[in-house]
């Protein structure tokens, strides 16, 4: 029994879009765009058009609403070029629209006479278009009767299209007086358009003939058109690595840590403001550039010219490492990003530029992109972390603690359960004075040293003391040296 062959796809022309078509849309069917106006419906059939042209093929624009026009001067704003793109142009001001007058779309007694079909029939047969975009097809329905005329008309429409070999986009307007639900029955794929709390978003409810990735997906319009996000799948992506210990450059925190953390492991470093949390992540990012590798660096609550002269006044060297492309420093606005532009991000760092180490500072101000409470949080960072570890990339995320001292709680965000090592740093009051500690609460790996130590950062860097086995206490914020031993009389 012989396979079925794969279909012919075709390009939407949006590289993220196409990613979640599994390659694109299926040649020679009809694929409904719904959403509300100002969603970017008309953009997507741009893109649509502009890649079947750019590969060679036909394209044909059938816009109902918008001029000709308007419709090239709308995308050339957006660097879509529709020069090559031929137009029907349908809209409320050509002639060929005869207001209030009604159409038997494609019947053959009719055909000859009106003049919409008329220029339909003329320009599909002397185009034969690879490719129709009609937008929009809801406005039809000011040229029927009723519902049932309007269905029949446009299932007919688009059988009239995809029988002569086109690939068609049409879009509809869904408003609640006149929903377009009929219309994705007689479709063989609906995209989903939205604008949501979270920013705009893109959905494939429905794809005959494939799989599609399901879910919400963010959609971007900027000045170089639509950019799609899909949400990150981590079982889809890996590659072999060792798995080998990467130190901290600091001897007294590797003992601590049993020799360092492995590569491919995700690592919280958890405390309160001002205890060194970065500065302590910054270790191993300098120790990775000694070793020629690269590391990027997400500054969610830091601005970057603060972390630069900071750790530069430490004996850091950022702008060296920064010069020779061990290092890439990105400053975050989480508000203007959303957890799969981030993840995009992330991506092509690693896949493009060969990152092996990757510091999020910290996971606060990543969870303000998230937009969807603390459950959200959790799988966005689940599924971002799997995908570096897969990918054999050392993962730091910092995590900010509430409480300056006492109430000693792994972290803050409730997201101990991702990290295969947890390292965390406290602010205690010892001899009068306000100190700091580094200890070690989780590594899946290997073992680690169980005491705590001083931390101290100073104008040569980073430095940590031996194990504090005198003191008690320090955990609950009000520390106690221990009494020494009693000798005995005999000693």
């Amino acid at each position: 029994m012989s396979e079925t062959p794969d279909p012919t796809r075709l390009s939407t022309g949006v590289d993220g879009l196409d990613a979640i078509l599994h390659g694109g849309l299926i040649a020679g069917r009809s694929y409904l765009v719904r959403g509300a106006p100002g969603t970017g419906k008309t953009i997507l059939g741009t893109h649509f058009l502009k890649a079947g042209v750019d590969e060679g093929g036909t394209a044909l624009f059938v816009n109902l609403e918008e001029s000709e026009e308007d419709v090239r001067q709308n995308a050339a704003s957006l660097g879509i070029d529709l020069t090559d793109v031929e137009f029907l142009d349908l809209s409320p001001s050509a002639s060929v629209f005869v207001e209030d007058q009604s159409y038997d779309i494609l019947s053959a007694s009719d055909v000859e006479k009106e003049p919409f079909i008329d220029a339909v029939t003329e320009a599909i047969s002397a185009l034969e278009p690879d490719r129709v975009f009609v937008d929009p097809i809801t406005q039809l329905r000011y040229l029927t009767s009723d519902e049932h005329q309007f269905r029949k008309q446009a299932i007919g429409f688009m059988q009239y299209l995809t029988g002569k070999g086109a690939t068609v986009m049409f879009t509809s307007q869904n408003t609640a007086d006149r929903p377009d639900d009929d219309l994705q029955f007689m479709s063989d794929g609906t995209i989903e358009l939205e604008s949501r709390e979270m920013g705009p978003t893109v959905d494939v409810p429905k794809f005959r003939g494939s799989d599609a990735e399901r879910g919400t997906h963010t959609l971007s319009i900027t000045d170089d058109g639509i950019s799609v996000f899909p949400q990150m799948n981590p079982l889809e992506h890996s590659r072999e690595f060792s798995k080998e210990s990467i130190p901290s450059g600091v001897p007294e925190i590797d003992e601590l840590l049993g020799g360092g953390i492995e590569r491919g492991t995700v690592s919280i470093i958890s405390g309160p403001t001002g205890v060194g949390k970065t500065t302590l992540g910054t270790q191993f990012i300098k120790q990775a550039a000694e070793r020629e590798e690269r590391s990027v660096l997400y500054l969610f609550e830091e601005s970057y010219s603060t972390f630069r002269e900071r750790n530069e006044s430490i004996n850091v060297p950022i702008s060296q490492m920064e010069s020779q492309e061990s290092l890439h420093i990105r400053e975050m606005e989480p508000l203007n990003l959303s957890p799969q532009q981030f993840a995009h991000q992330v991506r092509t760092e690693v896949e493009e530029h060969g990152t092996e180490l990757v510091m999020i500072d910290g996971i606060n101000g990543y969870q303000l992109s998230v937009q969807g409470g603390h459950d959200t949080l959790i799988k966005k960072l689940h599924a971002l972390g799997r995908y570096l570890k897969n990918m054999g990339v050392t993962v730091i995320f910092a995590d900010e603690q509430q409480h300056v001292t006492g109430e000693f709680s792994a972290t803050n965000s409730g997201v101990s359960y991702l990290a295969d090592n947890i390292v965390f740093l406290q602010h205690v009051e010892l001899d009068g004075e306000l100190q700091k500690v580094i200890g070690v609460l989780k590594k899946r790996t290997t073992k680690f040293e169980r005491t705590l130590r001083q931390f101290e950062i100073t104008e040569h860097g980073v430095q940590v003391g031996e194990p504090m086995t005198d003191v008690r206490g320090i955990l609950s914020g009000t520390p106690e040296w221990t009494e020494p031993a009693t000798q005995t009389a005999d000693e």
